[in-house]
Order: structure tokens, then C-alpha cells, then sequence
């Protein structure tokens, strides 16, 4: 998929996703740049990995820009469980928006092809189902999971902006609930409260009716079509 030692920085990489993507890179050849501020990411997810000549780990918070060479980013940075990212909603909106800004300037300086990822809640409290590209959502901007979903929304803009401006090639994925290994048993999402719940003899919670739906994916397939989206005749390539 990519050619041999290209350079790739993954921000959030050492998350429960950001991990896994590091590990699928350098068994392909490559050499990563794991960035990471230890929010909800953990050394003891990347541990097994810091051992490679080809992988670096940086503690680092994309609200600050980042100066590294690179041929290519995956902008994965930012708490995604409501426990999480409501902890400190300020900061979350800053990471989304501000670290899309830094990220895509050190793409714009490098040429390299950048990833953002974006999430479900870009849809809000959606009004159709199932959601589909062209829908734009239902979204509260002042409610307290705004941080994350208008967040994610804004940088989603300012990918598309920079792309259309300076030329960015980008890529934006709305990844839906993902799980796996290396999920924090306490995120409080859909999961691993089962599990958690499940493996201690306690009655498994379900919110409102019960008759919602959800879309899960699990981590491997997620990983796969993240690196998958990178084939050129799928790109967005610079004009």
C-alpha cells in the first residue's frame, strides 16, 4: 500500500485506534511518528511496538503545532467517549479545531496527504436513518456533547477549506462506534459497558427503549479501510 519507509505521523496514535493503526504501518515497511498527549491514549498500548529502529513517540498535544518531515498524516487526536470528552469540553473543541489547523498547516508545508477522523456525531440527533454522505445532520450546537460534535464538524470544514484553498490532498472518514483489544473498559460506550457489565454479573443497561440501532465496526476492519482509502484511484488529490 505505501512504498517502503515512507513517513507517516499518526497523532493519537498511542489511543486504542491510533495503536493499531501504528502497528498495521510498520508491518508494512513504514516509519512512524507516533504523537500522542496521554489524554485517554496509554504507553502500554504502543509498548510492544517502541522496541522497532522505525517507530518514534512523541508526547505531544496537536493544539500546538508540530514540526516533523512527513510524507503523510493521520490526524486521529481526540477523545471520543462522552466521559472523556466532556471532562474537559474546552480543550476537546480545541483539539479538534486548533489540531486540525496545526495538522493540516504541517501537511500544506510538507505536501504530504493528510487524514482526518471524523466521527458519526457529525450527524447529531439525526433525523433519518439510515444516515447517508449527503445528509448534513441534526446537530445541537450549545448542548453538552457539542464540543466533540460540532468539533469534529468545524474540522471537517477546515479540511475540505484547505483543500479547496491550497491544494491539500485530504481524506475524511466518519468512523461509527469501533471496538476491539485495547478499549478503556470505563469509556462508558455501547461495548464495553456490556463487557464490563457482562463479566461481573450485573444487569446489562440499555438507554431509552431499546429499539435504537447501532452501526459497530471492529477494530481490524476499521484499520483495513482506513489504509485502504489511500489507494490513488480513491484519492483526493491536489489540483
Amino acid at each position: 500500500m505505501f512504498r517502503e519507509r515512507t513517513r507517516i505521523l499518526v497523532t493519537g496514535g498511542a489511543g486504542f485506534l491510533g495503536s493499531f493503526l501504528c502497528e498495521r504501518l510498520l508491518a508494512q515497511g513504514c516509519h512512524v511518528i507516533c504523537a500522542d498527549n496521554y489524554f485517554t491514549g496509554s504507553r502500554d498500548n504502543i509498548a510492544h511496538l517502541l522496541d522497532n529502529p522505525y517507530f518514534e513517540v512523541i508526547r505531544h498535544d496537536v493544539t500546538i503545532p508540530l514540526y516533523v518531515e512527513v510524507d503523510r498524516i493521520f490526524n486521529l487526536a481526540c477523545p471520543a467517549s462522552p466521559i472523556h470528552y466532556q471532562f474537559d469540553p474546552v480543550q476537546t473543541t480545541k483539539t479538534s479545531v486548533h489540531g486540525a489547523i496545526n495538522m493540516l498547516g504541517l501537511a500544506k508545508r510538507t505536501k504530504a496527504r493528510i487524514l482526518q477522523a471524523s466521527t458519526s456525531e457529525v450527524y447529531g440527533d439525526p433525523a433519518v436513518h439510515p444516515q447517508r454522505e449527503e445528509y448534513w445532520g441534526n446537530v445541537n450546537p450549545i448542548g453538552p456533547r457539542a464540543c466533540y460534535d460540532e468539533g469534529k464538524r468545524c474540522a471537517e470544514t477546515l479540511f475540505f477549506d484547505y483543500h479547496r484553498q491550497h491544494g491539500v490532498a485530504i481524506k475524511v472518514i466518519r468512523i461509527f462506534n469501533t471496538y476491539g483489544p485495547r478499549m478503556h473498559p470505563r469509556d462508558g460506550r455501547v461495548v464495553s459497558n456490556f463487557i464490563i457489565q457482562a463479566l461481573a454479573g450485573e444487569p446489562i443497561t440499555l438507554y431509552g427503549s431499546g429499539e435504537q440501532t447501532r452501526s459497530f465496526c471492529y477494530v481490524d476492519d476499521l484499520i483495513d479501510g482506513m489504509i485502504a482509502s489511500w489507494i490513488p484511484a480513491r484519492s483526493m488529490s491536489a489540483p
